[in-house]
């Protein structure tokens, strides 16, 4: 295939949703848009665009098309402040997906590279769904559990987490501390509805919490924590957020089974791009080691 002018013209459309501003991004006129668009998918057989009143959406095949373009434009971009020598200005984005009970561990470093590049965006995927990496869905992952080993990715280990069952100052004030095992029986309970990955305290939960002592379940981590840390009742969070939160007692003596390995992953073709390089650089400078518990 010899259509990059094409692709990279397919790529404005679908970043800026309309022929007009995709038109006015690259000094082309309309025509010249359309054009490219019909060469493209020509060439390569498939529509890669919806066309409605509103503008173009993407297809299937044209979502396939985006990450490899957006792959290519990384790459480009990178070869091309190398060529100017020096260290060029970092712009554009930087996309980092992790699961969302640890994108609080990610902020002293997306704080630190925003300082030092402040014409870069950083755009983070809190989610479940593991990022294709090898399809440019995003620069960099932050990953728990077991170790990834697709071969084409750079794989760092980040530390490993713990969590723990913690009560807030408020909770205690009004209900008491629980004396240990046989005491939380009075006690109520905020509680993860678990999805795909179970957390690592999901068994406890299941083996010693009945459902009248829950006081409130969700699927959002977010929600959990908000819940523990208003009162509503006594909940597992990551020790390093009771940490950072301050006012939490934790209920139970550390379990190294509540505790999972993070790792840092990129891709092979972009890990050593400037962008990626910079992040990877301060995500791990921030790496936690062997966390130590909640005291």
């Amino acid at each position: 295939m010899d259509k990059w002018a094409e692709l990279r013209t397919a790529f404005q459309v679908a970043k800026l949703g309309t022929v007009s501003a995709a038109a006015e991004a690259l000094g082309y006129h309309r025509a010249t848009v359309n054009r490219h668009i019909d060469l493209l998918e020509a060439e390569i057989g498939a529509r890669i665009f919806i066309r409605h009143a509103r503008g173009y959406a993407l297809t299937e095949v044209g979502e396939d098309m985006l990450r490899v373009a957006e792959k290519t434009e990384s790459l480009i971009d990178d070869l091309a402040g190398r060529v100017q020598g020096g260290k060029a200005q970092i712009d554009g984005e930087i996309k980092l997906t992790i699961l969302a009970p640890f994108a609080g561990i990610l902020m002293p470093a997306v704080t630190a590279f925003r300082a030092e590049n402040p014409q870069c965006t950083v755009v983070i995927d809190a989610s479940e769904d593991l990022a294709k990496l090898e399809y440019g869905e995003a620069h960099i992952a932050l990953r728990a559990g077991a170790k990834p080993d697709h071969p084409d990715y750079v794989v760092h280990h980040f530390g490993k987490v713990g969590f723990n069952l913690f009560a807030h100052e408020s909770y205690v004030n009004e209900h008491g501390l629980p004396k240990g095992m046989d005491d939380l029986a009075k006690h109520k309970f905020v509680v993860p509805l678990v999805q795909n990955n179970a957390p690592p305290f999901a068994a406890w939960i299941k083996d010693h919490v009945r459902e009248d002592q829950i006081a409130m379940a969700s699927r959002d981590i977010w929600v959990s924590v908000e819940a523990i840390a208003s009162g509503v009742g006594i909940g597992f969070m990551g020790n390093h957020e009771a940490i950072k939160r301050g006012s939490f007692r934790a209920i139970l003596p550390q379990n190294k089974a509540w505790s999972v390995p993070l790792w840092l992953v990129t891709h092979v073709d972009l890990h050593r791009t400037q962008k990626v390089q910079a992040m990877s650089s301060l995500l791990k400078s921030a790496s936690l080691g062997t966390h130590a518990p909640f005291r």
